[in-house]
């Protein structure tokens, strides 16, 4: 039996509840739907025992707290997890178990066309033994990041039922719109109350992340002319051919498909376009914050050369900046990784470090003050129907958080 006895249920409990984002929305949260949810949790929380359960008024994240059960004082840790999925099928996930996987095996998802081929997503070798949870085939899962959601407060509960584990205050925390990118924008560090902090969003067993990208979002608009091509000689502007015209101005190689490790790149989301008028929309990311600006400006350089042609401007670039590499603030003082890494090794998970090819809440989160590195939550192929979780990796996710209130409250 497992020492989390109530993980995995949960787990699947949270699984089949719709917590989608919206993309399209202004509201924070996004959807009805989290708010639903997020109160759910509450209620959640206040059951299983932990103190000053509230939602923050700015944010609407659920906050609460693990009193100290030392007679010293420690810092205060965090944890925190976001509760909506990405944008896919995520109506009606419908969990399917493999036992004891051999780790070279096809896997079928559900009735239809779909399997998780060891040959095409080469993690599964890793998993030889475990108990895996994955889709039927027609949604996504929802590790990412119910796996968090429900590590954290599985291991909350835990530190309940079994006072002997000394620990001090712990902070717990859960948002909403992080595949989004909004959800952290008015966390309030103040409320939260933690010292330093971990997000729990992470893939695979033992991952450790404090770098991350830094990210905006760029917008490319293309005002053309558009005539009847019969009399189109010396008059048509077509906005369409700029718009490849632009593109092809960015470096070939700089691309997602291109790079890997701390290279960073330019990314063209979605065209959509007339001759009469074209809208690209683009990220730019790069680990070097030096390099970030010089692609920023880059882009912005592309549109002015391409201006000159014309009588008035009619490539609008606009360019946000969406977050920056934590790393910035976190290697000034390392404290919050170094437990990280030796919990994990006091639990036999090997550390495994690397710069994050994206971003997470603590990206964020960093940057208002509050130190907050990733931690794994377990999640593989996130964000799709091949996505899958190891129930013993969730587990490990458990002695991790645990282990890490355990140690800082020896200091």
């Amino acid at each position: 039996m497992s020492k989390y006895e109530d993980l995995v249920p949960r787990f699947l409990r949270y699984v089949k509840i719709n917590t989608r984002s919206d993309e399209s929305s202004t509201t924070i949260p996004s959807a009805n739907r989290e708010t639903v949810f997020l109160n759910q949790l509450k209620e959640e929380l206040k059951e299983i025992g932990l103190s000053n359960v509230r939602t923050n008024e700015e944010s609407v994240y659920v906050f609460a707290t693990l009193p100290s059960n030392i007679d010293k004082d420690v810092k205060k840790i965090g944890f925190i997890s976001h509760i909506d999925t990405a944008d896919f099928n995520s109506g009606n996930v419908n969990p399917q178990f493999v036992e004891n996987y051999d780790g070279k095996s096809n896997i079928k998802l559900g009735d239809g066309e779909y399997n998780l081929d060891p040959n095409v997503f080469e993690s599964l070798h890793k998993y030889s033994g475990d108990t895996l949870i994955t889709t039927d085939g027609t949604t996504l899962l929802g590790a990412d990041d119910k796996s968090g959601v429900s590590e954290i407060i599985s291991s909350m509960k835990y530190l309940i039922d079994h006072p002997e584990i000394k620990h001090g205050e712990i902070e717990v925390g859960f948002g909403p719109d992080e595949e989004i990118g909004t959800g952290s924008l008015k966390f309030d560090v103040k409320d939260f109350g933690a010292d330093m902090a971990y997000t729990v969003d992470g893939g695979a067993k033992g991952q450790l992340q404090y770098e991350t990208f830094n990210a905006a979002g760029a917008t490319v608009e293309i005002k053309g002319t558009d005539v009847h091509p019969g009399e189109a000689k010396d008059v048509m502007v077509n906005a369409a051919l700029l718009a490849m015209e632009f593109n092809a101005k960015l470096p070939v190689y700089e691309r997602p498909e291109y790079t890997d490790g701390k290279e960073g790149f330019y990314f063209l989301l979605e065209i959509n376009g007339t001759p009469d008028n074209t809208k690209m929309s683009y990220i730019i990311r790069d680990h070097d914050r030096n390099r970030f600006e010089e692609r920023k400006e880059y882009f912005k350089k592309i549109a002015d050369e391409m201006n000159k042609r014309f009588d008035y401007d009619r490539v609008h670039v606009e360019v946000k900046d969406q977050y920056y590499n934590m790393a910035e603030v976190i290697e000034k003082n390392m404290e919050v990784v170094d437990l990280a890494k030796e919990a994990m090794n006091n639990v036999d998970v090997k550390p495994d470090i690397f710069p994050v090819r994206g971003g997470t809440d603590g990206s964020t989160i960093s940057f208002k003050g509050l130190p907050t590195p990733n931690l794994f939550a377990g999640g593989e192929n996130m964000h799709g129907r091949f996505e899958y979780v190891s129930v013993q990796t969730m587990e490990k996710a458990c002695d991790v958080i645990i282990e890490i209130a355990k140690l800082n409250a020896e200091k």
